[in-house]
């Protein structure tokens, strides 16, 4: 059904376009045959132009959303990675850019597992982002983020960096190459941590799965119900075997083109430099913006949009 209203939504769009330019040349054709002043008919014309072109440019950015799985939603897990608890607290600031930033674009965005530090910051924390194009949107964001500041936790306020690993992957259902037996699937419920409340960590509602033969494991553990728990955690499960599938895949590709293979954890994406000045730069498509406390309150966008861009070029 959301599908279906996307593509009604695209085809009023093209249906507008088509009349909007009929009207214009019938203006045109108006104007021709009376004494109306160029200045006028300029700033008309101008007018309806710069409508059209507004419609042709969504329709356009559209194209940019080629793959197989962009408009699923997204699953995006953060994992704290090299810097102690500056990374956790860095992980932190992550999934707050992220929650803001699907906020402002009318995303649906749940927590559906953290693992929080024991002093400040997160571990890890796992969110499902739901709504049109999720996937497609947020797979520019998958890799190692570098941040670069004055130390919070640091008696000599020294600069510190710090990394964090962020994996977006789409919400699918079961597909042909990667079949989930359930005799391969060990299944280990406990008790919720974290402050709970309404009986979230009363009970041995959290679940964690294993996939025995590759040694995947997911957790969930914010829902009520252990079903519901039972239920994130599959979807996890499926994403992450998914994700697996492709990356053996592209692995085999440049195995048989003798390329060499890039570490586990790769280079970092993206810079977020704080001090000595303020710098937000990634480093793929060579994007940067010196409005980094806007980025890191959601304003993201345009270093989406050039991803996109280069992935098309």
């Amino acid at each position: 059904m959301r599908e279906l209203e996307e593509l009604r939504s695209e085809v009023r769009m093209l249906g507008d376009l088509e009349s909007e330019a009929d009207e214009l040349v019938e203006f045109m054709e108006v104007f021709s045959e009376t004494d109306a002043t160029s200045e006028d008919e300029d700033k008309e014309v101008g007018g309806r132009l710069s409508v059209m072109e507004k419609t042709v440019d969504q329709l356009e950015f559209k194209t940019l959303f080629s793959g197989q799985y962009d408009r699923n939603d997204a699953i995006v897990t953060i994992m704290s990675g090299a810097g102690g608890l500056d990374a956790q607290d860095w992980s932190e600031m992550l999934l707050r850019m992220y929650l803001r930033w699907a906020e402002k674009n009318n995303f649906r965005a749940k927590i559906v597992d953290e693992a929080r530090g024991q002093e400040a910051g997160i571990k890890s924390v796992t969110l499902e982002v739901s709504g049109s194009y999720s996937y497609g949107w947020l797979k520019s964001e998958a890799g190692v983020h570098r941040l670069v500041r004055l130390s919070p936790f640091n008696a000599d306020n020294l600069r510190q960096t710090s990394f964090a690993l962020v994996e977006v992957m789409p919400v699918i259902e079961e597909i042909k190459e990667v079949k989930i037996n359930p005799a391969d699937l060990r299944i280990d419920v406990y008790r919720s941590s974290g402050a709970g409340g309404q009986g979230v960590n009363t009970t041995d509602s959290a679940v964690r799965i294993t996939h025995i033969p590759t040694g995947i494991m997911v957790t969930c553990q914010n829902e009520r119900s252990q079903l519901q728990n039972k239920e994130s955690a599959m979807k996890i499960l499926r994403a992450k075997l998914h994700q697996k599938y492709l990356s053996e895949q592209e692995a085999e590709k440049r195995k048989l083109r003798g390329e060499s293979v890039a570490a586990e954890w790769g280079s970092q994406i993206r810079s977020y430099v704080l001090h000595p000045y303020k710098m937000v730069k990634d480093h793929r498509t060579k994007h940067e913006t010196a409005q980094a406390e806007e980025v890191l309150l959601g304003n993201l966008d345009e270093f989406m949009e050039s991803y996109l861009r280069s992935l098309k070029k």
